[in-house]
């Protein structure tokens, strides 16, 4: 029965993971897009002025909070289950996520590369999970 709780907890943070991670890169790609060349900018207003803007910018503020939810989720996976499961598994969903999320709320173009890639990679976490 011990066995049982520690898988559901492992794939249920492997699913928090994926999730607050995705929410992070999406909402963090949007506050960059929003901000524009960093590298402009700071030749252009300085690093400070730079920092300010980044700092104040919400969609980066919620894309750090939802990187660190993902952090902590990881931990709390890792202390129930094997890093062979919880590392690849984790790592390899969120790609699959955020290839969905890119097209879904970022509006990107996902060609049929990566979305086979996706499926390979989909595939592998199955094969790991058996």
């Amino acid at each position: 029965m011990r066995h049982v709780i520690s898988n559901a907890n492992g794939w249920l943070s492997i699913l928090a993971v994926v999730l607050f991670s995705s929410a992070g890169d999406v909402l963090l790609s949007r506050a960059m897009k929003q901000i524009g060349d960093l590298g402009q900018l700071r030749a252009r207003r300085g690093l400070i002025f730079v920092a300010s803007v980044i700092l104040q910018n919400r969609y980066f503020l919620l894309g750090v909070a939802c990187m660190g939810m993902a952090f902590y989720s990881l931990l709390f996976g890792l202390s129930w289950n094997d890093v062979s499961l919880i590392g690849p598994a984790a790592a390899s969903l969120t790609f699959v996520a955020n290839a969905f999320a890119a097209r879904i709320f970022l509006h990107e173009r996902v060609d049929r590369r990566r979305w086979t890639a996706a499926l390979l990679v989909a595939t592998g976490v199955v094969i790991m999970a058996l």
